[in-house]
């Protein structure tokens, strides 16, 4: 049996972290683990993850470049499990996710499921993800412009035999963007319709989560060229 690491950036999480994990645990198996990369929280997040007291839950500080890009980096560094799922803080996974998405694997390297977006109530806000951003398959849609939300991934290891390490420059390439175009580019990807989480959206949220970019025309055409000239190094 495959062994699964949960990778978990946190960073100032304390008002969800716990309601993620139980969402979490109760979904892996006793050999499985969670990973969480801790970006100097200075609130009470990791007291919190360590008063859950389970030994799969191994927590590690980010000491490399701070940021969640950098954070997530760490996270997957750390982990050692068979199948990689990404996950945030602060969202709630829905009952049979791991096993759906387990499913999913068996004929792809890389699943991308669908997600019920909700505020900071957990109160649905879209019944879907996809729909409401026309999600598709393709390399070259995704290139120009991914729907993939990182939280909503989950791939197997021999991915990060071209993912790693993340380009340098995590401005011009997000951690979710760089591993969509890497799954789009040399392996095979999978979407899975069924929304799997319980996508949280609030104030403190770090991405747009597959919104609109708040990103200039120019900085968005240099963040494709810089991810390009990157693609093309880890094809040698």
């Amino acid at each position: 049996m495959k062994t699964i690491s949960v990778c978990i950036a946190t960073y100032n999480g304390e008002r969800y972290i716990q309601e993620q994990l139980f969402s979490i645990l109760k979904q892996l198996s006793l050999v499985d683990e969670i990973i969480i990369s801790d970006d100097h929280s200075i609130d009470n997040t990791i007291n919190l993850i360590k008063s859950i007291n389970d030994s799969r839950i191994r927590i590690f500080q980010n000491d490399s470049e701070r940021g969640y890009t950098g954070n997530f980096e760490n996270a997957i560094r750390k982990s050692s499990g068979d199948i990689i799922f990404l996950s945030d803080q602060d969202d709630v996974w829905m009952d049979g996710k791991v096993e759906k998405m387990l499913v999913s694997l068996e004929k792809s390297d890389m699943v991308i499921s669908d997600a019920v977006i909700v505020d900071s109530e957990l109160k649905s806000v879209f019944n879907s993800h996809f729909e409401l951003n026309q999600t598709r398959k393709g390399f070259l849609i995704n290139f120009l412009k991914t729907r993939y939300i990182g939280a909503c991934m989950a791939f197997h290891r021999k991915i990060l035999d071209k993912a790693l390490p993340f380009p340098k420059n995590h401005r011009l390439c997000a951690h979710d963007y760089w591993l969509t175009v890497i799954g789009e580019g040399y392996y095979k990807v999978v979407l899975e319709s069924t929304p799997l989480i319980k996508y949280r959206r609030h104030s403190e949220n770090a991405s747009t989560g597959g919104g609109k970019s708040p990103n200039s025309i120019a900085k968005r055409v240099k963040v494709r060229f810089y991810v390009l000239y990157e693609l093309i190094k880890r094809a040698f």
